[in-house]
């Protein structure tokens, strides 16, 4: 994936919310905003993007977007549940229809057996419920995984907005 592939792959996200008169909010951590960057990136986006929030910390992410601190406790930053509150925290809290979250470990450190770098958990919501998806990219360096990352997040908020 090219920067050109992200940039034609926000360009398709922000004319389908056009289309379909959905705004849009984004809720990262290791994306630190990248996947906002890239949609507010195409021209007109305003019209669609709400906000983005970056939790990059685990007080940002309940601060911010409602995840509880007990989740967050028991099941890690980098899991499945926490993906699904960011989610649908960052709807609570946005006047969106429809957002992306994604939480994972960029690297070089920080990973585990249990959760190694590149391991990233997503999560989309919509009118038509949340979805989840966990990637492992593997130890591919840092903006690698950030930039599948994105890639990721973009896809699953077509794929929401299409469902909406």
């Amino acid at each position: 994936m090219t920067p050109h592939d992200i940039e034609a792959l926000a360009r398709r996200v922000i004319e389908a919310a056009t289309a379909k008169g959905l705004m849009l909010a984004t809720a990262e951590s290791c994306t630190g905003g990248l996947v906002a960057a890239a949609l507010t990136g195409v021209p007109g986006s305003s019209a669609v993007v709400d906000c983005g929030f970056v939790t990059y910390s685990n007080a940002a992410k309940s601060e911010m977007l409602g995840v509880p601190a007990e989740l967050i406790e028991s099941q890690g930053a980098v899991s499945e549940p926490v993906a699904r509150a960011m989610a649908e925290g960052a709807l609570r809290r946005s006047q969106a229809q429809v957002s992306v979250a994604a939480t994972g470990i960029a690297g070089p450190g920080g990973g585990s057996p249990d959760k190694p770098v590149g391991l990233v958990h997503f999560a989309a919501a919509g009118p038509t419920g949340v979805v989840h998806h966990e990637a492992r990219f593997g130890d591919i360096g840092r903006e690698r995984v950030r930039q599948a990352s994105v890639d990721q997040a973009l896809r699953m908020l077509a794929e929401r907005i299409t469902a909406s």
